[in-house]
């Protein structure tokens, strides 16, 4: 079979399903047993896509992922991303191209609190992408940033991205989640320096607006209580990989752990 003809029978399928609005999950399934009938001869290829799942599934290195995904969830649903996000907004003041700085700081931080990628950029592009179109930001202006820190996620720890790596390429998980952090950093800084920089020189990208005064007493109140308490999560999963405490999956776990404390605090 032709390799344009092989591209065509497994992307095609897969861009036509999510077109419809089929969750991605359930559209890759399709597609993998597609073709596990059309190139690994029938009912075999079927047997082997059972066997491969069933050998992540028990993989040991894999387990983080979920554990990861589950942790981000949790920031997510309890509110916390939002009390978040409210109190970088408040320190950010007026400065220019405030919400798309909002956007990188605040998805950074969250990068390192989730696993999930695609779970972080749907939480900005959901909060922040209609404010700053409804502010005026330009599309580049507004979408830019979200899509950005969607890569920063995927490289800064803890990252299931490079958990997938490092199970496929045998190499150490730890290191390579360890050797994300410098590069994630180094990402948000710079994309902030554009976007201010930008701002600053073209103004109408992203349209100043009036912001209320908040005391400096109320905004440390607030970020001892809604964000400090953020970094015993980014300890207990950084951290402990960093001294050599723990490994990748136990330090999911207990990440996963104080996620659901600090939720029910």
């Amino acid at each position: 079979m032709e390799w344009w003809l092989t591209l065509i029978l497994l992307i095609g399928p897969l861009l036509l399903l999510l077109a419809t609005g089929i969750p991605v999950a359930f559209a890759f399934l399709v597609v993998n047993i597609v073709g596990a009938l059309v190139f690994f001869g029938g009912s075999l290829g079927l047997r082997q896509m059972m066997l491969s799942i069933y050998d992540g599934l028990t993989s040991f290195t894999l387990a983080p992922v979920p554990l990861f995904v589950f942790m981000g969830e949790i920031l997510f649903h309890s509110g916390m991303a939002i009390r978040t996000l409210d109190v970088l907004d408040k320190w950010l003041g007026r400065i220019p191209g405030r919400l798309s700085l909002l956007t990188v700081v605040g998805g950074t931080i969250f990068a390192n609190l989730s696993g999930s990628t695609m779970a972080n950029t749907a939480m900005l592009g959901s909060l922040l992408g209609p404010e700053m179109m409804r502010r005026g930001y330009s599309k580049s202006m507004a979408l830019g940033p979200i899509m950005g820190t969607g890569g920063i996620a995927m490289i800064i720890p803890p990252s299931a991205l490079a958990i997938v790596l490092g199970t496929l390429a045998k190499m150490s998980i730890g290191q390579l989640l360890v050797a994300g952090i410098l590069p994630g950093i180094l990402m948000a800084f710079l994309y902030s320096f554009y976007i201010v920089a930008r701002c600053t020189i073209n103004p109408t990208l992203a349209p100043t607006y009036e912001v209320s005064r908040v005391p400096l007493r109320k905004k440390i109140l607030l970020f001892t209580k809604y964000v400090l308490p953020l970094g015993v999560i980014v300890f207990l999963v950084v951290g402990l990989i960093f001294l050599g405490i723990a490994t990748p999956t136990e330090a999911a776990a207990m990440g996963t752990m104080g996620s659901i404390g600090l939720a029910a605090c």
